[in-house]
């Protein structure tokens, strides 16, 4: 058994199931339906792929060695996930109607997973750092990241689409307008805490 191989699944599969904004827009998208939760979710893992290619084909070492890079991007993730942040606000603001938000968080749940995760810098540096660490010594770079690569969009393939199901099962009593709109502005204030965050750290460097 590979020991390093399965040393690095329990790391990765801790790094993808950590709250997160992730985690928040496809619980978000979850609440309008399963689908939309599910797209969402497909999204996440589709911005893990790139991070993951970005983080193998050496990119993301641009990205560390250029602040300013890194920080505009920074800044663009920030103002996506505070655009977030307004909308799920906006939402707990106002009375819920699922058939008034099912049509466009469905067509958008896909492109919001997408975008969240990858407006993310930090996942490309996160990877480039912690992917060679499980690199056995005298063994080919890019065959070893890759496989590394797959198991960490395999894992979020696993993870968000459950809590997507997970959530659309409790649905009947997350879906209640008031609960409905608590779920929001509990959504909207952590994804606006992330966003600002995201915002203030490349204005204070």
């Amino acid at each position: 058994m590979d020991a390093q191989l399965v040393a690095f699944t329990s790391v990765a599969a801790g790094m993808v199931a950590m709250p997160g904004a992730d985690f928040t827009v496809v619980v978000r998208n979850a609440l309008v339906s399963r689908r939309a939760g599910v797209a969402c979710a497909v999204g996440v893992a589709g911005g893990l792929l790139v991070h993951t290619a970005l983080a193998v084909a050496g990119v993301a070492a641009v990205l560390a060695a250029v602040p300013a890079l890194f920080r505009a991007l920074q800044l663009i993730g920030a103002g996506y996930v505070l655009v977030l942040a307004y909308r799920a606000l906006r939402s707990a603001a106002r009375p819920r109607t699922a058939a008034a938000g099912e049509p466009a968080a469905q067509g958008g749940g896909l492109r919001e997973g997408f975008l969240t995760n990858a407006l993310n810098p930090k996942a490309s540096i996160t990877f480039l750092s912690v992917l060679p660490q499980f690199v056995p010594d005298g063994s080919p770079a890019m065959p070893r990241t890759l496989l590394l690569a797959s198991i960490v969009v395999a894992l979020a393939l696993l993870w968000f689409p459950v809590v997507a199901l997970l959530v659309d099962r409790l649905g009947r009593w997350l879906r209640r307008p008031r609960t409905a709109r608590a779920v929001e502005a509990v959504t909207g204030t952590a994804l606006g805490a992330l966003g600002l965050v995201l915002l203030l750290e490349p204005l204070m460097a």
